[in-house]
């Protein structure tokens, strides 16, 4: 099923009385959710994320805008007849029914044609539960189970109607980090089965880029950027985005560009072409440094960290915006390593320029 969203825009009135302006949660969101997709809306706390979830759902109303399920246009319609099924952060699961209870309870509510029969009612049960792998646990109430199981119940119990649209907000913030990886696994596998579209809510990057589609950032109420995961890694429209997504995060410089070269500091990093004499910030990955002895880039070593197949070289320099800089570099390199200075030359596609006020990508070819 697609999703189309046009202008959509949500304002709350601001408890703060000595100001006037309503709250923009969502400000003028315009995207299609293409038929079959897993979409991860990604951003900050506040950012306006959940509210955008709430308002595919019909459990928010929008300011103004549409929201169209296929060609339907559902803006209008309550939650109970938009054919969604969502799951919260905290499972919501009734703790004195079983777990055959739990996933039976949106079946039991069904009226009219839709009204099912206590077999097929049943065999819908069990194969939403063999598709979350919990087919053995039915008799069991949510007290007797783990975190990771109830959730895997709250998502049966989304799937049994076999929505048009299934929506989770924050599915995986109350789980241990082994069991939101097992389980975010799990959620990509049973979209895949199932071809439901499906959006996902986070502020995780790491869970949005790893089983999305598509991921939307956004910011204060504003999509900053929408794109394939990697695509966005790899070409951020702005210092935000840049800084949101990488785990270690970008390394941020406050630099120049000075006759066609890139300065830092003292140090004469990469040549630049297409930029005019301007102040920029400079954003570079920590997978962008190549450690050389002659290398342009000249840092004061803090530590070196040897993490397995990698390692982590802890630095500092005076043009830093971050308080020490992480390089991720392989174990063989490594060796090379030595005293009390560390110098990088760069791998250019992972250095990033922005315009100081704007902070949107500066274009720039390194030669």
């Amino acid at each position: 099923m697609k999703v189309v969203l046009k202008n959509l825009t949500k304002r709350f009135p601001n408890r703060d009385k000595r100001i006037h302006e309503d709250v923009v949660a969502v400000d003028n969101f315009d995207f299609e959710i293409p038929d079959g997709k897993l979409i991860g809306l990604l951003g900050p706390s506040g950012c306006g994320k959940s509210t955008t979830l709430n308002l595919i759902s019909g459990l928010e109303t929008p300011t103004s805008g549409r929201i169209f399920f296929g060609e339907d246009d559902v803006t209008d319609l309550p939650p109970e007849n938009r054919g969604i099924g969502l799951v919260f952060q905290n499972y919501a699961l009734y703790p004195h029914l079983t777990v055959r209870k739990n996933i039976l309870f949106p079946l039991e509510n069904l009226k009219g044609e839709q009204k099912l029969s206590k077999e097929e009612m049943n065999a819908k049960a069990e194969e939403a539960a063999r598709l979350v792998q919990i087919e053995n646990l039915m008799d069991r109430k949510p007290a007797e189970m783990s975190g990771g199981q109830q959730q895997r119940v709250a998502i049966a119990r989304a799937l049994v109607k076999r929505p048009r649209v299934l929506l989770l907000d924050e599915p995986l913030s109350n789980l241990d980090a082994r069991l939101r990886l097992q389980t975010r696994e799990e959620i990509r596998r049973i979209q895949r089965e199932t071809g439901i579209t499906t959006v996902f809510v986070t502020h995780d990057q790491e869970e949005a880029m790893s089983i999305s589609d598509r991921i939307v950032v956004m910011k204060e109420g504003v999509v900053q950027q929408i794109g394939e995961p990697q695509e966005v890694y790899d070409h951020p429209e702005n210092l935000f985005v840049a800084k949101f997504l990488g785990t270690p995060a970008i390394n941020v410089f406050r630099g120049k560009v000075e006759g066609g070269r890139l300065i830092l500091g003292e140090d004469d990093v990469l040549p630049v072409s297409g930029l005019s004499d301007r102040e920029v910030w400079v954003g570079i990955r920590p997978e962008g440094f190549i450690p050389r002895e002659d290398g342009p880039l000249s840092c004061t070593l803090e530590a070196v960290e040897v993490m397995g197949r990698d390692t982590s070289v802890v630095s500092r320099h005076a043009a830093s915006e971050n308080e020490t800089i992480r390089s991720i570099i392989s174990t063989e390199e490594r060796a090379g390593i030595r005293g009390d200075t560390v110098r990088f030359a760069l791998k250019p596609y992972k250095v990033f320029l922005f315009d100081v006020e704007t902070e949107e990508k500066l274009p720039f070819r390194a030669e």
